[in-house]
């Protein structure tokens, strides 16, 4: 089996699948498309420097990139191929009819794992969107980015901002880490206790609550709610934006899966903000790619066991999940419900 390494091309996608070393210690022929870790601070040399080959790495049975397809790489995938990559169906119906019309199949990273809830693959990079959030709203509330000119750590004499994370998972958990280590005031929402104990023993004085958020008194509202293969639930509605001051900032971590504000809607590295309703939006899709080296290696990390597995067409429980699409069918029953398709199961 050769395994191909394509070159992104989402806008402001920076991160590579497999870095020289990861291809080094695959044994198979690994084809990498030119400049493909160029971005991330892996020069075509050292691939070819670690044994892999530049070349069309489309032409290969098993294709492991990082993001969606995207159109221009629509017609790309074909019957008997695997793509191997966050494949974030969903939002995206164009995208599905493009590649049930292949007839190849689609593995997600993002419901790897999703029977027993570890999320193998999802996990490293839900880690770094969540430490990132805190940045980029930090960056939304400053004045020359629409924001209200709120310092989050405050000053001695003048109160830090409030921070709002909903969810408590990995995302939520990241955020909050750096929301309280600079010295935020931070509220965490989840809808159930779960993780509250553990999370109050680590981050003293911060305040746990379950049911409606409130965000009303928010500087900066943190979406970070993730239910593996489905939607983004909606958790803020317009009339609650509307009511927050003004210069206020949302980062929206769910937006791979819809976002969880209605008014949320897909930015990009390039062009990451808009203002709705006096809220400074920051929607972009693919964060990590920010820190794009320390993302591809996190993501390297993750993904390698797993495709060692598939040059040995081994499917494991946990790859199973990952299966979405294969043979011109939806395999994952939430995406199908979520996109009403009909679900044919493995």
């Amino acid at each position: 089996m050769r395994v191909g390494v394509p070159r992104e091309i989402k806008d402001g996608e920076f991160r590579v699948a497999l870095t020289p070393a990861g291809a080094a210690s695959l044994e198979c022929e690994v084809v990498v498309e030119p400049g493909a870790g160029e971005a991330a601070g892996f020069p075509d040399d050292d691939y070819v420097a670690r044994g892999a080959k530049l070349g069309a790495a489309w032409e290969c049975e098993l294709v492991v990139k990082v993001k969606e397809l995207q159109e221009p790489e629509y017609r790309r995938p074909r019957r008997g191929q695997t793509v191997f990559g966050f494949q974030h169906f969903a939002p995206h119906p164009g995208l599905l009819d493009a590649a049930l019309a292949s007839g190849a199949t689609f593995i997600a990273f993002e419901t790897v794992g999703q029977s027993g809830g570890s999320l193998p693959i999802l996990a490293p990079m839900s880690a770094i969107a969540g430490r990132l959030a805190v940045q980029a709203g930090a960056w939304c509330l400053q004045r020359q980015n629409g924001g209200s000119g709120v310092l989050l750590p405050g000053l001695d004499g003048v109160p830090a901002g409030t921070v709002v994370i909903l969810g408590a998972g990995n995302v939520g958990s990241n955020a909050l880490a750096v929301a309280h280590g600079m010295g935020a005031e931070v509220r965490v929402f989840a809808s159930t206790e779960k993780r509250f104990p553990a999370l109050r023993k680590r981050f003293p004085g911060v305040t746990f609550q379950t049911g409606k958020p409130g965000v009303t008194q928010a500087d900066l509202v943190i979406g970070a709610v993730l239910t593996p293969g489905q939607m983004s639930p909606k958790l803020v509605s317009r009339d609650m934006l509307r009511r927050m001051r003004r210069g206020s900032a949302l980062v929206d971590v769910g937006i791979d899966q819809g976002g969880i504000a209605e008014t949320s809607r897909p930015t990009s590295h390039s062009d990451p903000v808009y203002i709705e309703e006096g809220v400074v939006h920051y929607c972009v899709p693919n964060m990590p790619s920010a820190c794009a080296r320390t993302a591809s290696l996190a993501l390297e990390r993750a993904v390698l066991p797993f495709v060692k597995l598939l040059m040995n067409e081994e499917i494991s429980a946990q790859l199973k999940t990952g299966i979405q699409v294969r043979a011109g069918k939806v395999t994952h029953e939430q995406l199908a419900r979520d996109t009403k398709r009909p679900y044919s199961p493995l």
